[in-house]
């Protein structure tokens, strides 16, 4: 998949919900670590809103800017296995990548669970290779370019189910 274009909030949601889907059917795929790049106001937040909305998250999902890190309970579906947790960071503020380190991230991002990262770049490299890269471009009003791309065999697993 090259990129996916959504024209309005609700494709975007549809996206959401499809990663979701096949995460939910395979819970070892919400064991990634996803990577959202892209200027402010491109996406990113809405995006994971609609992700965790749509793995069963209730009540407010904030945005991490502040506090760095939201974690979050996944339910397992009916009948289903039980689901790893997941974190929303969002790195924005970090002026250098060994804030990374300084504010105990190593030992999150070794843990099992989803980690849904905005601003990865602010950690330079000591952000572990992420599975599934989404590289978000605002087209103009309510469009929306997201171009993913895989680096581990999970991130081509979670690629195959957008596809």
């Amino acid at each position: 998949m090259s990129a996916w274009v959504a024209t309005s909030e609700d494709e975007t949601a549809r996206l959401a919900q499809r990663l979701a889907a096949a995460m939910r059917a395979d819970p070892s795929l919400a064991d990634a670590l996803l990577t959202l790049r892209g200027d402010l106001g491109a996406g990113k937040t809405t995006f994971v809103r609609h992700l965790l909305r749509a793995l069963g998250v209730t009540g407010r999902i904030k945005s991490p800017t502040y506090a760095l890190v939201e974690p979050y309970d996944l339910p397992a579906p009916a009948g289903g296995p039980t689901m790893p947790p997941a974190w929303h960071a969002d790195l924005y503020r970090f002026d250098d990548p060994r804030e990374w380190e300084d504010a105990g991230l190593r030992e999150l991002f070794a843990s099992p669970g989803l980690k849904l990262v905005e601003w990865p770049e602010k950690a330079g490299s000591l952000l572990p290779m992420p599975d599934l890269d989404l590289l978000f471009h605002h087209d103009g009003d309510d469009t929306r370019r997201i171009v993913p791309t895989a680096h581990t065999p999970r991130g081509l697993a979670l690629l195959a189910a957008l596809s």
